[in-house]
């Protein structure tokens, strides 16, 4: 275990995952509880920019209650190598499971739909932005999914980092308002939501594969591939990847729209679908 190199009050085991500035550590705390530290990478340390991004998640993720979506739990920017402290999910990501067993079955993925519209809406409830809801950002423990990476999320009216006309998040769960250039908006979440979604129903990504520029096209054309999505999840998707982000409904509406659906009376989520 001495080998095993400190940050902060913290235990770096293992690296489980990398980004463009950050590296991602499972590490223990001084309980012996496993948490995940983000820290930047060497080359990025003295770079302004890169420390007000990390401080910008910080603020974001801080502001987040939810059981669906990975808590802020400590951080530190003005040292050496600046970290944040998050819980630690154990599961695997919603990209890996579909990948590898194909999509879930019918109930289970009502499930996961639920529980990441539930999460999305306390993200958004908050007044965060999570700006980049995909397959690779959720991961699954049983039926349960969790709302990872806010590393480009940011609270709603906050400084925009990225410069104009920059396309951030991942390029096929983008909304086509922002592959336009517009701004990032709550039915942009809801957007990329459905889209995860999408790809999970079917296991296929909903605007095919190849070129970016391809993508884009289907992306703006409308042409999402929902075949082999099961209902009522496929009439729900078809509203979240409305071509018109102000003809998408919220992400509490989603989740109240699945209720019944899901074994959670609502009372009224059946009338709501039709």
């Amino acid at each position: 275990m001495g080998k095993h190199r400190r940050l902060g009050g913290y235990r770096l085991l293992d690296e489980i995952g990398r980004g463009s500035t950050a590296v991602v550590h499972l590490a223990m705390d001084s309980f012996g509880r496993e948490v995940a530290v983000k820290e930047l990478q060497e080359e990025f340390v003295a770079e302004p920019e890169a420390r007000q991004r990390l401080a910008q998640e910080m603020a974001a993720q801080a502001r987040v209650r939810s059981g669906h979506v990975a808590r802020l739990l400590d951080g530190r920017l003005d040292g050496e190598r600046p970290y944040v402290v998050m819980q630690y999910v154990p599961g695997c990501s919603l990209g890996d499971l579909v990948a590898d067993y194909g999509p879930p079955r019918r109930e289970r993925l009502l499930r996961l739909a639920r529980g990441m519209a539930l999460g999305l809406a306390d993200v958004h409830d908050a007044g965060v932005l999570h700006r980049d809801v995909s397959p690779g950002n959720v991961i699954v423990l049983g039926d349960r999914p969790t709302l990872i990476d806010f590393g480009i999320a940011r609270e709603a009216g906050a400084e925009q980092l990225t410069r104009r006309g920059m396309v951030i998040g991942t390029p096929a769960y983008l909304a086509p308002e922002l592959i336009e250039g517009g701004a990032a908006t709550t039915a942009s979440d809801v957007y990329a939501w459905a889209a995860t979604l999408a790809y999970a129903a079917t296991g296929r990504p909903p605007f095919g594969r190849g070129s970016l520029h391809g993508v884009c096209f289907r992306i703006l054309r409308g042409q999402a591939d929902l075949e082999g999505a099961p209902e009522p999840l496929a009439a729900l998707l078809r509203r979240g990847l409305d071509r018109d982000p102000a003809r998408r409904p919220a992400a509490r509406w989603f989740a109240g729209a699945l209720a019944d659906w899901t074994g959670v009376s609502s009372g009224r989520s059946r009338a709501l679908l039709a």
